[in-house]
């Protein structure tokens, strides 16, 4: 599936349990993050086809997202399989500190 996001735009945490994912950004810029359980940050990368960084795979059960960085960017999502929409308790509620 072709993804065009524009700045603003944000896939929020989620992660799907049986599938993996790989992402590929074909124009523009992207930050993809992955999580661990609660909510704290595994790893985060920008994506961009110009500066060589292409994109990134996510195992199942993996929390991640994916924000973009840059006007007019493209992004090839790739996972096996129908798609199928989120149920809520594949979503992930990071709860700030207080």
């Amino acid at each position: 599936m072709l993804n065009a996001v524009e700045p603003g735009t944000e896939i929020p945490i989620h992660r799907h349990p049986a599938k993996d994912e790989s992402f590929v950004v074909l124009r523009g810029k992207v930050r993809s993050t992955t999580y661990n359980d609660d909510g704290s940050v595994l790893e985060s990368v920008v994506l961009c086809a110009a500066e060589g960084r292409y994109g990134v795979d996510i195992p199942k059960g993996v929390w991640h997202k994916l924000v973009s960085l840059e006007s007019g960017s493209v992004v090839f999502e790739c996972k096996e399989g129908l798609f199928v929409e989120h149920e809520v308790e594949g979503i992930l509620e990071v709860k700030s500190a207080k």
